[in-house]
């Protein structure tokens, strides 16, 4: 094998490994399936999943996150904080007793205390997350509150199809 031959595949397998390290620790394209995040989603839209963003800048109220719950990929909206207390009352979310806008929904959602999960507060480490779609969406009302380490990251940006491309909120 001559040095040339040696330097192009030298490239190549970096380009092959810089791909696979990016791929699984920085960033990764997924898939929204369901109804359960309209009319922010839509099924079958392709987002970049960012996995460090919030390791690097944590959790915040109303982020978009992709959960793991046995097995399956959630995507969610962070509505509850760890510490916090969280109840829906007349269509109006209550976070340790005060009001907080949900100016990105469109549509009710039905009374809902966290306490009806058995917490009287949202436990450390944990964070309860709703779509935005709130009669169509498994999230903590079903499931219950989710770890931090069941968090795979944040997303914003919807690459595929181009018609529908840009960040959402």
């Amino acid at each position: 094998m001559n040095k040339q031959t040696k330097k192009e595949i030298i490239i190549y397998v970096s380009i092959f490994l810089l791909i696979i390290i990016i791929r699984t620790f920085i960033v990764t394209p997924i898939r929204v399936n369901g109804d359960s995040m309209n009319p922010t989603l839509k099924d079958g839209e392709i987002m970049i999943l960012n996995k460090i963003g919030y390791s690097i800048n944590g959790v915040e109220r109303f982020d978009i996150v992709v959960v793991d719950y046995n097995g399956d990929k959630l995507i969610k909206r962070v509505i509850g904080l760890p510490g916090e207390t969280l109840k829906y009352e007349n269509n109006i979310l209550y976070i340790n007793g005060q009001e907080v806008e949900e100016p990105y929904l469109n549509e009710s959602t039905e009374d809902f205390n966290i306490t009806s999960l058995g917490y009287s507060k949202i436990p450390r480490d944990c964070y309860f997350v709703l779509g935005d779609n709130r009669d169509d969406s498994k999230d903590s009302r079903i499931i219950g509150c989710v770890s931090e380490k069941q968090i795979k990251g944040k997303t914003s940006l919807v690459i595929l199809p181009f018609s529908d491309a840009g960040y959402r909120n």
